[in-house]
């Protein structure tokens, strides 16, 4: 590609980003920071004008939503079709236990965590397993597994964790190796998984779901080890954070509205670059605790992207609705920072662009044309380091390359045979001064590029 064409596209990509897409108000950014789950088989009409109206950002589907893999298949379909924004369809399916796809709504059982992980530890088993679950997903209309486990073994008769065999292992490297071969088998079929629950719920003697869980004289550091090295490995999908009280990381709050440990320690020390999602906000450990508008605010200031909720109505109104008038007020008095929002938003849009091949409505029929291929990059702007992810429709010679505003080549990021699916790359700021580049990746038919920021 020679230059002149290079700056033209460039131009033509300045131009897009600043003209020609559909910026949201903040109450439909809002919406896309909300899951929720619903009662019955049926979609109530609360949760369809919730879909349509107030751009809901994801729905979970619990085991009394699902009867049959047709009626699955369908209901799934049907709550796509309301949703303008595609939505994030969420499921339990760890294995074991907790699977929401099992012997009673036409699949099988399946193994624990704990007998892949300790009894087999083999990766083929785990891989078997994890890859029958993720069809199962896929084929039922499903883009988001509320799994894997990776909470140490710790304790083995932890009431949430140990008591029901949830986690691979009382040892974090073997946790960790298990949970990689796990998501690798749902990345293989474009579906995102979460990583449960930051930052370990395997030495806790209480169950969140029953009242406040106090962690601090139980945990060690090394419950992190599985959360650092699938990071360090480019994870970037889902961490859900618990409702967990450790002390040694915040004196007041537990991780789910913890500022020190969203994003002081997952953020900024363990690099983490995806999204993340609470446990439920209604479990006991919070209700019991804080008021419902608080926790939301604590949540939210504190680095939560996507607040779950296992229904949609409360007090007989639509739950959502009130979030979003609770959080617009408060971005409004500069409770909330609108940065926060904006933050949230553009992790869960560019999670939705890579698995949901989502791209944002244009907002003018001129000259603005779509790329061809899937690129984004997050966090964006980056300090440190950033991750360029995009898709493949087919196995090609791909060239990923770094430019400046002038044109200038500043680095070959790739240069190699990609398979389909998705892929990361790590662009470190090393070497780089603040400003604005370009990333551009180019088969021999096609080319997208997106604008990133450094800020040092």
């Amino acid at each position: 590609m020679n230059k002149y064409k290079l700056v033209l596209l460039l131009i033509l990509i300045l131009i897009i980003n600043k003209n020609s897409y559909a910026e949201p108000d903040l109450r439909s950014k809002i919406g896309q920071m909300i899951m929720v789950g619903f009662g019955g088989t049926e979609i109530p009409d609360s949760l369809a004008y919730d879909i349509q109206q107030r751009n809901l950002g994801g729905v979970i589907c619990l085991a009394y939503n699902l009867e049959n893999p047709v009626q699955i298949a369908n209901l799934t379909q049907d709550l796509q079709d309301l949703a303008a924004t595609p939505l994030i369809l969420a499921i339990d399916e760890e294995g074991g236990i907790v699977a929401r796809l099992d012997e009673n709504n036409g699949y099988e059982a399946t193994y624990t965590a704990y007998t892949l992980g300790t009894v087999f530890n083999r990766e083929d088993s785990t891989r078997s397993e994890a890859g029958k679950m993720a069809d199962w997903l896929a084929e039922g209309g499903f883009n988001l597994n509320l799994a894997p486990v990776i909470d140490v073994n710790v304790n083995p008769t932890s009431p949430a964790i140990g008591n029901y065999e949830r986690s691979f292992s009382a040892d974090p490297a073997t946790v960790y190796r298990h949970a990689a071969w796990y998501i690798d088998e749902f990345h293989k079929r474009h579906i995102m998984t979460a990583l449960k629950h930051y930052p370990g719920h395997g030495s806790a003697v209480d169950d969140s779901h029953d009242g406040f869980t106090d962690i601090s004289n139980t945990w060690s550091q090394d419950e992190l080890l599985p959360y650092r090295y699938l990071i360090d490995d480019g994870y970037a999908d889902f961490v859900m954070a618990g409702h967990l009280y450790n002390s040694v990381i915040d004196e007041i709050y537990p991780a789910t509205l913890s500022y020190a440990a969203i994003t002081s320690m997952l953020r900024d020390e363990m690099h983490f670059n995806g999204a993340v999602i609470s446990d439920a906000m209604y479990m006991r450990a919070i209700m019991d605790n804080y008021e419902f508008d608080e926790a939301i605010e604590l949540a939210i200031n504190a680095g939560v992207d996507l607040l779950l909720y296992t229904t949609n109505m409360r007090d007989e109104r639509s739950l959502p609705g009130t979030i979003i008038d609770i959080v617009s007020d408060k971005v409004n008095q500069g409770i909330i920072p609108v940065s926060r929002i904006n933050e949230a938003y553009q992790r869960i849009m560019d999670l939705k662009r890579m698995y949901l091949n989502y791209t944002p409505v244009i907002a003018d029929n001129d000259d603005a044309v779509p790329t061809q291929l899937s690129l984004a990059a997050y966090p964006n702007p980056f300090n440190q380091n950033t991750t360029i992810m995009f898709s493949m429709e087919n196995a090609e010679k791909v060239n990923i390359k770094l430019y400046n505003m002038s044109g200038q080549l500043i680095s070959v990021l790739a240069s190699d045979e990609f398979n389909v699916g998705h892929h990361r790359l790590q662009l470190d700021s090393n070497g780089l001064s603040s400003g604005v580049y370009f990333v551009c990746i180019e088969t021999a038919q096609r080319f997208a590029a997106i604008k990133i920021n450094l800020i040092k």
